[in-house]
């Protein structure tokens, strides 16, 4: 299993995945600007795993300040807070973690000492959740994978995304494990090619059948009847059940719906952002233009060409079969399922 992010006892090390799959190397994140500049950077990646990476750059940020007083620590942590609020603005997940953290530090007694302990066991306790919330999520998705399913998947939902296990592949993962033959078509995801240079990667590992495809490649292999379900994350899930995920999901979408085929979403309860009412308010990243007119450095279109770099995009909930979460497979009308599944979670999946 992919091993994202480690705790050392003194630093946040990270796999970086922006030099996979050429070489697997890793920093050392010794201050929480160096996790912020991690997240940003794409040095770390998928709602999940910025969100358990920002959990431990409070951390760093709490073992860092020089507070004599609860009072001065705690506002050191939500200045911290605010730089890693800056990174990714779409994934949700980002946001949730600070905040469990910083409620952490408020509910702690007012020592120094015992604020930082809590904020470093809470980063604990997230990255416990989120590899048993992917196991649950795989548990279930694995139920709608057909033997000998060829299955579509879209950017990188694995565990390079999470802690280790993954959303959209740990149900592959899963439905493997089960002894289920299945094939994995995997789109490259232009422009930064995380189905390419990852998905491919952690299949690869795994010895999982896996054919790699190009972004417009997926009407054609679903006319001829070689798709049997698409399998996608995602990074935010509006309370009406609209789905942020990588920039070419919607497209995905809207063709698994002209196939008939399943449109599935694997995420956590915690991508569901209940307070966002539509996908129209969940807010888009814009990311460089490089990423469009460069491959590996090389340029490949003219300089000084205008450049739109959306790195997500919204696919409305009509087009998603269901949602597969730790508590369960959630079925439309999202607007009245989502919230439920919330609930259930935040009882711990009663």
């Amino acid at each position: 299993m992919v091993r994202t992010l480690i705790w050392d006892g003194q630093a946040l090390v990270l796999l970086d995945q922006t030099r996979l799959p050429r070489e697997e190397t890793f920093r050392r994140c010794t201050t929480y600007q160096e996790v912020a500049q991690a997240i940003k950077g794409l040095v770390v990646r998928g709602a999940p795993a910025i969100g358990v990476a920002a959990a431990y750059g409070l951390a760093l940020a709490a073992r860092a300040s020089t507070a004599t007083t609860p009072e001065a620590l705690r506002a050191d942590l939500r200045a911290a807070a605010a730089v890693l609020r800056q990174t990714r603005p779409t994934a949700v997940n980002l946001f949730w973690a600070i905040d469990r953290v910083l409620q952490a530090a408020a509910a702690a007694p007012d020592d120094p000492e015992a604020i930082r302990q809590a904020v470093l066991a809470t980063a604990h306790r997230l990255a416990e959740e989120d590899d048993r919330a992917n196991r649950q999520i795989g548990a279930f998705g694995a139920d709608l994978i057909p033997p000998g399913a060829r299955i579509l998947t879209h950017c990188n939902a694995g565990g390079l995304g999470t802690t280790g296990y993954g959303t959209a592949l740990g149900i592959i993962r899963t439905a493997v494990a089960q002894g289920k033959p299945l094939e994995v078509l995997v789109d490259e995801t232009r422009p930064v090619l995380q189905g390419a240079r990852l998905t491919t990667w952690e299949l690869l590992q795994e010895g999982i059948p896996t054919t790699l495809i190009t972004d417009n490649m997926a009407g054609f292999l679903m006319a001829r009847g070689e798709v049997s379900l698409v399998l996608v994350g995602a990074d935010r899930i509006a309370a009406n059940g609209d789905v942020a995920n990588k920039i070419g999901t919607y497209s995905l979408a809207v063709l698994a719906q002209a196939h008939r085929i399943p449109f599935y979403v694997a995420a956590p309860t915690s991508t569901v952002d209940l307070a966002v009412p539509s996908g129209a308010e969940i807010p888009i990243e814009e990311r460089s233009p490089e990423e469009v007119t460069t491959i590996a450095g090389q340029p490949i279109a003219p300089a000084g060409v205008r450049v739109r770099n959306p790195a997500f995009d919204i696919t409305p909930h009509r087009l998603v079969t269901a949602i597969i979460t730790e508590v369960g497979v959630v079925a439309p009308p999202y607007s009245e399922t989502l919230p439920a599944a919330v609930a259930r979670a935040r009882q711990g999946g009663s």
